[in-house]
């Protein structure tokens, strides 16, 4: 545990659910764990007990990557964890893979269709998973990020064709999208097993993130707006080139600095804590020493978002870590771009670089 963590409290301490295991971390909400093939390993999953018209069940928050591995261990939790009762809606918090991966999946009960219920989403993270499962427009890999990463300095071309052949990426994780869904919006109020659930949603680390804060039970769905251990990835990606993501996640964490002190975060990943405050100040200071780096690197010379990655991750980086690496690094370039601190050329040589 590093220094940071020290300032945060873990109330479940080193506890960490097997697969296929619930953990209780609240009153009728479940914890679930499932584990990730990626250098981040695991995605924390939320079961929360519901009714709805009348009928008993559960409300189950995200759904882990389509993988047999994953799929076996919902169905020993359809098992042993729901008391016999269905899940009765799927809340998806943002489309990447590993929220959305197995959503048609779950939202179809299984591999015994023991149900059939709806999938809730907030229209942007809906509209761009379908887009992306249907193959267009993925971050992750494809001709056009090739493309995009090509412009801001990555020159390697072992890498850049290893994103060209990553054009399947999102659609292996995500095969299929359910064709209707039901939307949430900011301050939406959910009730979900008696208890009322806000939606809050966020912006930066995807289109349109949503949350759920329950203020009566003091608890706090934070997806990966707010992360305990790690800092949310923040990226430019081809799909908007010219953004500016980190201003809007900066921006957006303002909505879990009014929660009270003591509200119970669970994150997707990383263990429940309390401290949200003291988290979000750790993000802004991190952020902040990122800029002020990124200032001090343009104001000696032109740079890329490719030369601004290692002075950023002081390591080494697989191309799947290298995606997110050069996104963010572009992101921080981009917030002081577009406040007027940097300007923007175009080189000779195709490259786009920042200076002061």
């Amino acid at each position: 545990m590093n220094a940071l963590e020290h300032q945060l409290d873990y109330p479940f301490a080193d506890t960490l659910p097997e697969p296929g295991v619930a953990h209780e971390v609240a009153p009728g909400v479940l914890w679930l764990r499932m584990p990730l093939p990626f250098a981040l390993d695991h995605i924390n999953l939320w079961l929360l007990r519901d009714e709805i018209d009348g009928q008993q069940g559960w409300t189950a928050v995200d759904c882990g990557i389509a993988s047999d591995t994953i799929k076996a261990n919902w169905e020993r939790v359809f098992d042993t964890v729901l008391d016999g009762l269905p899940i009765l809606r799927v809340i998806v918090t943002h489309c990447h893979p590993d929220h959305l991966g197995l959503a048609h999946w779950l939202c179809n009960g299984g591999d015994r269709q023991r149900w059939n219920v709806r999938l809730w989403m907030s229209l942007g993270e809906y509209m761009l998973g379908r887009v992306m499962a249907a193959g267009d427009g993925s971050n992750a890999g494809g001709e056009g990020a090739a493309r995009h990463f090509a412009r801001h300095g990555l020159t390697d071309e072992t890498s850049l064709d290893a994103l060209r052949n990553r054009k399947s990426y999102y659609g292996n994780l995500v095969p299929a999208v359910p064709g209707q869904y039901r939307r949430m919006r900011e301050g939406d109020v959910l009730s979900i097993g008696g208890r009322s659930w806000r939606v809050v949603t966020g912006f930066g680390h995807s289109p349109e993130h949503c949350a759920l804060h329950c203020e009566a039970a003091g608890v706090l769905i934070s997806g990966d707006m707010v992360l305990p251990r790690i800092s949310t990835n923040v990226s430019v990606f081809d799909i908007e080139p010219e953004g500016n993501p980190l201003a809007l996640y900066l921006q957006s964490l303002g909505r879990y600095e009014t929660m009270p002190a003591d509200t119970l975060a669970l994150p997707s990943h990383g263990k429940p804590f309390r401290g949200v405050h003291t988290r979000i100040k750790q993000l802004r200071d991190h952020h902040d020493a990122r800029l002020a780096e990124v200032r001090e690197a343009c104001a000696a010379k032109p740079q890329s978002a490719a030369d601004i990655v290692p002075l950023m991750f002081k390591r080494e980086l697989d191309i799947h870590q290298m995606t997110f690496a050069l996104g963010e690094a572009l992101a921080h370039l981009h917030l002081l771009w577009l406040a007027g601190e940097l300007k923007r050329t175009n080189d000779a040589d195709g490259v786009i670089r920042f200076t002061a």
